[in-house]
């Protein structure tokens, strides 16, 4: 469908065109809550006229969304394309950028910044990585009209790490609902699963994700009375070798497809989310999502994020973790009461509303 009016609403699509991430995440169902909006002509979205902008080697992608449209413009991609192609591309029109980066030449624009990790934990990425932050996260903030982020945690990280200013940062929450709509896979994991009790432990190899610490609590496990269930890239600094190998009780599925994820959380007694920086704590509110007790890292954002409905612990305390997770797979109340928790904490964040505080934060200059 064709607006009558031309667009006045940018989107940066490069995150189209890479495999999914959390921040990618945020995006694509950010867009899909503006969709909705739009197709049911809510007040809030009556001036906004929305259009994503790819790299022209993307012009053969399928448009996801009904009432956002989607061009091709400007050769190459990646950081190039976002730096030179896009703010031509964007000429005229508010640009939103919704994964961590824009143009540093682009004054008419909104930035997404979930985080301050590159400044906080950059031993979890390369020198250029970090590099590269810090010379774009001060000057995106300097130059952008605002910028967004996820928590007030990132807020005054952002303030902190990059000096761009709190009253020019707005918090915009996300959401763990879209796990809703995955298809369950039981299949996949039904012939892993012997009838115990498990725990879930999505492993990773950012440092700062901190799997270790489920390594280390689960050699403290004596005679479990449950399994741990393992997802993810497989690395021997933290499974261990030799005598150093976690117990026979942890199942290691490598990596699983969004259904049999999905079908994971449903049934585990309960899902562990270890890290030791987090701009908002994704995982731990999808989980919740899908009626799956949490154990979590005592962290500000993730606490925000998840308030009173899932167990904390210290990121450097293995025997406070094992004891939680002994705790958790033998007390039924408690997870039943956990689920309570999560589902009244799963109504308060929704897409929708999320949606509706960022076009609260951008109207200024729609206009």
């Amino acid at each position: 469908m064709k607006p009558v009016h031309p667009p006045n609403l940018l989107i940066n699509g490069r995150f189209l065109g890479r495999r999914a991430t959390g921040v990618d995440r945020f995006a694509f169902e950010t867009l899909r809550a503006l969709d909705q909006l739009l197709d049911s002509r809510e007040t809030i979205v009556a001036e906004v006229r929305a259009e994503i902008v790819v790299p022209e080697a993307l012009a053969g992608m399928a448009n996801p969304f009904r009432h956002i449209g989607l061009r091709a413009s400007g050769k190459g991609g990646g950081l190039r394309w976002e730096q030179f192609a896009l703010p031509q591309a964007a000429r005229g029109r508010l640009l939103l950028n919704l994964c961590n980066s824009g143009p540093l030449l682009c004054r008419r624009q909104v930035t997404v910044l979930h985080d301050a990790a590159p400044a906080r934990v950059p031993e979890s990425y390369s020198r250029s990585f970090v590099a590269w932050y810090r010379l774009m996260a001060p000057r995106i903030g300097r130059v952008s009209q605002r910028v967004i982020t996820v928590s007030e945690f990132s807020r005054r990280e952002l303030c902190d790490a990059y000096r761009i200013p709190a009253g020019k940062i707005g918090v915009v929450s996300e959401s763990g609902e879209h796990m809703l709509r995955v298809q369950q896979d039981e299949d996949k994991v039904a012939h892993t699963l012997n009838g115990r009790p498990f725990v879930l432990a999505v492993g990773s190899l950012n440092r700062h994700k901190n799997f270790q610490l489920v390594a280390e609590a689960a050699r403290l496990i004596r005679n479990a009375q449950f399994d741990i269930v393992v997802v993810g890239g497989g690395d021997s600094r933290v499974y261990g070798t030799g005598q150093d190998a976690l117990p026979g009780f942890v199942k290691y599925l490598g990596y699983v497809s969004d259904g049999a994820l999905a079908a994971l959380y449903r049934r585990a007694a309960c899902f562990v989310y270890p890290s030791r920086y987090e701009g908002f704590g994704l995982p731990p509110v999808e989980a919740l999502a899908l009626g799956c007790p949490v154990v979590a890292s005592r962290l500000p954002a993730v606490q925000e994020a998840c308030g009173d409905a899932v167990l904390y612990t210290s990121p450097d305390n293995p025997a406070e973790l094992a004891q939680l997770l002994e705790r958790i797979t033998g007390d039924a109340a408690l997870r039943a009461c956990l689920r309570e928790r999560g589902r009244a904490r799963t109504e308060e964040l929704t897409w929708r509303a999320s949606v509706v505080k960022l076009i609260e934060e951008i109207s200024p200059w729609l206009m």
